[in-house]
């Protein structure tokens, strides 16, 4: 088994495109934030328009189709389409496993790299607490399917107080389940979480003790598995993703963010105006982002410093890293 810290790079673009903000279900922890994403579903030749934008640089770029769930737009399909024929990197779709407009019966596996499916629990109970009733019946019938026509399936489990008891399970549950890739996820202090009762990110102790034991035995089977670094020692050197690669995170209204922190906030890096992706007048994210501080993350700091702790000179007992950056367990 090989163990990795993935290094940010200016040579690959991440472009996480929601097309729609539109669902079917209403989980506890959801990022969206409507009031600032915007609640319209972009049309076919907008998408074109925006996924123009970026195509210089799509043999370097990964695609990523979210919303919402994009599966509940009528021409993703077409938006695959159009996608594989500008030549991006790698395009997937993050669906929470309903898979509406027979989407799998409209594309081909040739076309896609992988259908990326959320889970937030192993039990029924505990995973449509979150997600909604039906959920848990909906990813396992959507990957068994998926998997039977022959797509690359992946799976990601956002860990919260909610279901972090339950996360030694999941190599029982995944193995069998034809997938390839698993994503470990940290809930975020934003969209839905500000109306719920999701706000509760697991302690560094309990983290350390639980996500990295239940990546390698998943690894084990022969997935590969990435989950967030979380934390840094003082020893360990703080680097901002914004500062050495190119993310970009792409909303219906138009606003691009460059850190996926800000996104409750009109602090966005750049907007599509006319088709063009034009930068945002100071001040904006993009203007914290060298900012050198004990605690690591400035975002982090400002939006969600539950996840901090002090000693008794109220000096921060370790670093949170960015968000971004990732550990890759490869069997």
């Amino acid at each position: 088994m090989k163990k990795q810290t993935v290094a940010f790079s200016r040579q690959s673009t991440n472009l996480f495109f929601h097309i729609l903000t539109r669902c079917n279900l209403r989980c506890a922890h959801c990022y969206i934030n409507r009031d600032q994403h915007g609640s319209n579903t972009l049309s076919l030749d907008t998408i074109k328009a925006w996924l123009g934008i970026f195509s210089s640089k799509a043999k370097d770029t990964n695609l990523i189709f979210l919303g919402g769930e994009p599966t509940l737009h009528p021409d993703l399909a077409s938006a695959i389409g159009i996608a594989e024929s500008m030549g991006f990197k790698s395009i997937t779709i993050d669906t929470n496993g309903f898979l509406f407009h027979n989407i799998l019966d409209k594309i081909t596996p040739n076309q896609i790299d992988f259908f990326s499916f959320s889970l937030d629990g192993v039990s029924k109970r505990i995973n449509d607490a979150i997600r909604g009733e039906g959920c848990f019946d909906a990813v396992m019938s959507g990957i068994s399917r998926a998997v039977e026509k022959g797509f690359s399936c992946s799976m990601i489990y956002t860990v919260s107080e909610k279901n972090i008891h339950e996360v030694p399970k999941l190599p029982e549950l995944v193995k069998d389940l034809g997938i390839s890739r698993f994503f470990i996820q940290v809930v975020g202090m934003r969209g839905e979480t500000e109306n719920t009762d999701a706000r509760h990110q697991v302690s560094k102790s309990i983290w350390q003790k639980t996500i990295p034991k239940t990546a390698e035995q998943i690894a084990e089977q022969g997935i590969i598995v990435t989950y967030p670094k979380v934390f840094l020692t003082h020893e360990e050197t703080f680097e901002c993703a914004a500062n050495v690669a190119d993310n970009y995170f792409i909303f219906p209204n138009g606003r691009v963010y460059q850190c996926p922190l800000c996104e409750d906030f009109p602090f966005h890096s750049y907007e599509i105006i006319n088709n063009q992706l034009m930068p945002r007048p100071k001040i904006n994210e993009k203007d914290l982002f060298s900012l050198q501080i004990p605690e690591g993350c400035v975002m982090n700091k400002l939006i969600q410093p539950g996840n901090l702790s002090y000693d008794d000179n109220e000096f921060p007992r370790y670093k949170i890293a960015c968000c971004m950056l990732k550990e890759e367990l490869y069997p």
